[in-house]
């Protein structure tokens, strides 16, 4: 038994461990619960809370977000499937991926986030994109590129938050962002006030919402 650690916190890490190295990302707070017979989310994060405080693991404020740091022994995560970034509200002046703008971290395949380095992903808010199939709560992967074509789907800052849309380009350095849904009409900005932060490659949805809670 590793030291410090009561036995029911031992077959917790125990489990985060194996289910690392079998899946390549960790359980979400569900899962630890049907595990051990925990019928509340909030009886598991008291173990995971002693855990962290032990040095054992560290969580953000997402679901899956729980990255083992401890001297455990942990085997290598599955090769095919790569953590990236989630991304949160995007400070000015900040680089995107910052610790300052992470909440958590996703699986992808590796093929995926090995497209370029710094790969991330954001939460889509709203339906604005469903034209595209791109629901609200979807993650969508963004590789990070500060050029775009007409008609690419793009993440764009403005201000402290970002927006995915399809972009154009107009005339007088103006771009349009444009919806895929109807009921949006077209953003106009000019280029000097908004920022390309990377285009949409991949979409991760998760239909039992485990990623989330």
């Amino acid at each position: 038994m590793t030291r410090g650690l009561t036995e029911k916190q031992q077959r917790i890490l125990e489990f985060l461990m194996e289910y690392v190295t079998d899946k390549g990302y960790p359980p979400s707070i569900r899962e630890i619960g049907n595990r051990f017979n925990i019928s509340s989310l909030r009886g598991v994060t008291v173990h995971l809370d002693a855990l962290e405080r032990k040095g054992m693991i560290k969580r953000a404020n997402t679901s899956r977000s729980i990255t083992i740091i401890g001297k455990t022994g942990a085997t290598a995560p599955a090769k095919n499937v790569q953590m990236i970034p989630l991304i949160g509200t995007i400070a000015a002046g900040v680089p995107i991926t910052a610790s300052e703008n992470i909440e958590g971290y996703i699986p992808v395949p590796s093929e995926m986030a090995n497209t370029a380095p710094n790969v991330f992903a954001l939460q889509v808010k709203g339906d604005s994109m469903i034209g595209a199939h791109i629901m609200p709560r979807d993650f969508v992967v963004i590789r990070p590129q500060q050029t775009a074509e007409n008609g690419d789907i793009v993440a764009v800052r403005l201000g402290e938050e970002a927006t995915v849309k399809h972009i154009q380009f107009a005339s007088n350095g103006i771009i349009k962002l444009i919806a895929s849904n109807p009921a949006y009409d077209p953003i106009e900005v000019r280029l000097e006030d908004s920022q390309i932060i990377g285009k949409v490659i991949g979409l991760i949805r998760n239909y039992d919402n485990t990623f989330l809670m």
